[in-house]
């Protein structure tokens, strides 16, 4: 039972940095695996985007966000992230993250595709995500008011009278714990193991959105899901990546002649917004001319001291990035939609906050901005953090609302379904991957009530949740728009230019349509 009435559900980037913006107020942190282990903010090979370099400012770098938001991003949400990115840069180097630095001790800032400036903050190359990690685990660590609870997967939210007041979560040994709190912030991550290609790690399955939305919460902008275009092409699950920065730093993309098929798709070629290029991979692929990322002449000799992440992973499959092409597809990357929140990360019910992935702030519009991730990941989770610090301090009493949880504390274990997990991954791939249209995604509907009335494994059930609220948004945006493109829809219309917003009922009303 933990000590504190602030209770995190995350043990990713915004989980830990909203924890030590609390500090020293007590909280409770609770995640899935061991901390820096399980979150997709270890994987990040980017950085974080930044407006700090001579000529760059934050409208500048707001403009391309909303750029690449596809005309629905908040314009206001934005501008206020990008203002706020110094600052949180800084919070981050006194936690001990060790960016790159030039000879005089300025951050070194490289450029990203559909970012006008040079503008990300990264740490030797392409190793962001881990060193990030790597110094908030330590410093989280060493905090005496954060109570970490490790290997404890959340299942459920408590509601009492309307109000979240905790989670229920299982532990490694399979029995069930209440979690009870005053203030609970989801902070979960993802939903790339929903499809069967991803650079995320297994436990990004959407199991945040889908107990926001169990529990009633408003669910948006789910029909948009970014497909990172270069995933290292190598037969692995998760599949690695290889970063937008190579582009940045002079890759291209090539088919097996050699021939550079983007720049026939986009002025900017390599550089233009990521759903664009996952098209022209996908198209390449589809067509049987394959698609390969071409380090060898930029970075080329260079490549291994650049970025040593890629190079490694590259090895590994017996290729040398800075003479043999990397063979590249789609795979799922990050998920615009999510929970819906306000400018403080507050959701829609009571007692419940979101950051990071999990949570949809209105920042990425249809498609995120390169390296915008972990920025809205760190600001959120400081103005949550600035938000609870308004709450008095106090022990909440669960006592009331355990009637409401008996028939949700069974410890009787289910064996788990893997058959139903790759049913429901391979359907949101085909079907609701980087190309859809009405009978697919209708075809998908039908599959995915399907695993989730057959299954009797709560976390497939919960997974089915979540596939269900992304195809039942995608099947009613009878558009294209951003990282969200209908085959029988091609067009973007500007009558639809606003976000979406949906609940867990209204998603099954529009699947029984079906």
């Amino acid at each position: 039972m933990p000590t504190s009435d602030i209770l995190i559900v995350g043990g990713g980037l915004a989980g830990l940095f909203c924890a030590l913006k609390l500090a020293p107020r007590p909280v409770t942190l609770l995640a899935t695996a061991p901390l820096g282990s399980g979150a997709s903010s270890v994987w990040a090979q980017g950085g974080i985007a930044a407006a700090m370099g001579e000529g760059d400012t934050p409208e500048k770098h707001m403009q391309d966000t909303l750029v690449a938001g596809a005309g629905i991003a908040d314009r206001e949400i934005v501008l206020g992230m990008a203002r706020e990115a110094a600052d949180r840069v800084h919070d981050l180097l006194s936690y001990g993250v060790p960016f790159d630095k030039d000879l005089e001790g300025r951050l070194v800032q490289s450029r990203e595709a559909a970012h006008g400036e040079r503008r990300i903050v990264r740490v030797r190359g392409d190793m962001a995500g881990r060193a990030i990690m790597e110094a908030l685990v330590a410093r989280v660590r060493a905090t005496p008011s954060i109570e970490v609870i490790e290997n404890h997967t959340a299942e459920d939210l408590i509601c009492h009278h309307g109000r979240v007041i905790g989670v229920v979560a299982r532990g490694a040994d399979g029995r069930r714990e209440k979690f009870p709190a005053g203030a609970t912030v989801l902070a979960t991550g993802g939903i790339g193991h929903l499809f069967a290609v991803t650079t995320n790690p297994p436990e990004s399955r959407g199991l945040g959105l889908s107990m926001a939305a169990r529990a009633g919460a408003i669910i948006a902008d789910a029909e948009f899901v970014q497909f990172h275009p270069t995933a290292i092409d190598i037969g692995r699950d998760p599949a690695p990546l290889a970063t937008e920065a190579l582009r940045g730093e002079g890759a291209v993309l090539v088919d097996r002649d050699g021939e550079r098929f983007m720049r026939a798709l986009h002025p900017d070629a390599e550089l233009a917004p990521r759903d664009i290029v996952a098209r022209g991979v996908f198209a390449s692929i589809a067509a049987g001319r394959g698609a390969f990322l071409d380090g060898t002449r930029s970075p080329g000799e260079r490549f291994a001291e650049d970025f040593p992440g890629v190079t490694e992973i590259c090895r590994s499959a017996g290729i040398d990035p800075s003479h043999d092409l990397i063979p590249v597809c789609p795979a799922e990357h990050y998920h615009m939609g999510g929970v819906w929140t306000d400018a403080r990360g507050r959701t829609s019910l009571n007692g419940l906050w979101a950051a990071g992935e999990v949570a949809s702030t209105g920042v990425h519009g249809a498609n995120r901005l390169a390296s915008n991730s972990l920025l809205e990941a760190v600001v959120f989770a400081a103005r949550i953090a600035e938000d609870l610090k308004a709450l008095p301090e106090k022990q909440f009493d669960i006592g009331p609302v355990e009637s409401f949880l008996l028939n949700r504390l069974s410890n009787t274990s289910v064996p788990p379904q893997p058959h139903f997990i790759t049913k429901l991954r391979e359907t949101m791939s085909a079907r609701c991957g980087v190309l859809r249209g009405e009978a697919g995604l209708r075809a998908a509907l039908g599959i995915i009530g399907a695993v989730e009335q057959e299954a009797r494994d709560p976390v497939v059930r919960q997974m089915a949740n979540a596939a269900l609220l992304v195809a039942a948004a995608a099947l009613i945006r009878r558009e294209s728009r951003g990282g969200h493109f209908r085959l029988d829809f091609p067009e973007t219309r500007p009558d639809q230019a606003r976000r979406s917003r949906l609940t867990l009922t209204e998603a099954r009303r529009i699947a029984s349509g079906v």
